[in-house]
């Protein structure tokens, strides 16, 4: 019998109605297979990070439980973004229909081309990092520390709740 751990999984839109993107993509969480949704953050906006001059940003965090593996978890998700419309090719740092990233799981930690657990965005992100300590202030990001912690590190320019 597989073993129930926790993930936490960022969400981000910015573009065909971002908002509607976001709340559909929290809505199918609840279909993946073995999965749980059982935690959903407020919604944010943020501003687009990187060179791309680009639209806003609205992002979340969900948690779930799950019976998936962490590979498994990261195909799961890239069906969703698939479904949403979101192209395998695309710009990085660009903008996207939908963007599903494992955040945390369990205390995983990996380095890869596939998959880097913790993500490596979210001791620094702080549209991640406010989501995040909404369902989860006192979750350990393995090796990084605890969110309220990172959280404390992080200027909130550039996010506001909607």
């Amino acid at each position: 019998m597989a073993v129930w751990q926790p993930a936490y999984i960022g969400l981000g839109s910015n573009l065909m109605d971002p908002l509607a993107q976001v709340r559909q993509a929290l809505q199918n969480l609840t279909d993946l297979p073995r999965t749980l949704r059982v935690g959903v953050s407020r919604l944010y906006g943020s501003r687009a990070l990187g060179p791309i001059i680009q639209p806003d940003f609205v992002n979340a965090v969900a948690g779930v439980l799950t019976q998936l593996t962490a590979s498994e978890l990261l195909q799961e998700l890239q069906r969703l973004e698939r479904q949403a419309g979101r192209p395998a090719a695309h710009e990085h740092w660009g903008p996207r229909v939908i963007d599903l990233d494992v955040l945390v799981f369990g205390r995983e930690q990996r380095g890869g081309t596939e998959l880097v657990l913790p993500h490596p965005g979210v001791v620094e992100r702080n549209f991640v990092l406010y989501p995040l300590a909404d369902i989860a202030p006192d979750l350990e990001v393995p090796g990084s520390g605890r969110v309220r912690e990172l959280l404390a590190r992080v200027s909130a320019d550039g996010v506001w709740p909607l």
